[in-house]
């Protein structure tokens, strides 16, 4: 799909944001607290792995590589960040002119990162403050993810059981682990 866009629009830049893992699954299962759909598809993933690999195949994913049973409420977090990650540094490697930003530098120096991410995109860099201001409005207002609605919900704990099996998924696909900086290859930083 990727390659298609680069097609259509030969001059785009491509970004890829991400996220440190264990935040992100403590969010996917914040958001199965309000979307009854994945909150279903996290319980039958506790039941058997093969229900993950489908999901995924059907997503348009190789859910073979990601074949485990979700039996903690941090696995389909996990699971669903490391297939996005996986994507991207496969893309990389195969030639495809992509970079990343990492959500948590954004988050900490939002003007010296929208400055690396507009100049990346070959746009006008004085839009930084511009771009910044919108990091005041939850892009999710309106919607039943909104952070006054999820962030009710109390996280699951990553206990060091859950840790211990969650990383072994990550260290076999090469992904950044919990507990470690998670900066991935291709990342655009403002250092």
């Amino acid at each position: 799909m990727m390659c298609l866009y680069r097609e259509l629009f030969p001059s785009s830049r491509c970004l890829f944001i991400y996220r440190d893992v264990e935040k992100v699954a403590k969010s996917v299962y914040r958001s199965t607290m309000v979307v009854p759909s994945v909150y279903l598809i996290m319980k039958l993933g506790k039941l058997s792995g093969h229900l993950i690999k489908i999901l995924l195949n059907l997503m348009g994913f190789n859910g073979s590589d990601f074949c485990i049973r979700a039996d903690n409420d941090l696995a389909l977090g996990v699971v669903l960040s490391a297939v996005i990650t996986s994507v991207y540094l496969d893309s990389r490697r195969r030639g495809l002119d992509i970079s990343a930003v990492c959500y948590e530098d954004l988050v900490a120096r939002p003007l010296d990162m929208c400055r690396v991410i507009l100049e990346f995109c070959h746009l006008p860099v004085s839009l930084a403050e511009l771009a910044v201001k919108a990091f005041d409005l939850d892009s999710q207002r309106s919607s039943v993810l909104a952070k006054s609605i999820i962030g009710r919900f109390k996280e699951p704990e990553m206990t060091p059981q859950i840790k211990a099996k969650l990383n072994e998924l990550l260290k076999k696909h090469g992904l950044p682990l919990i507990g470690e900086p998670g900066i991935i290859e291709g990342t655009l930083t403002c250092s």
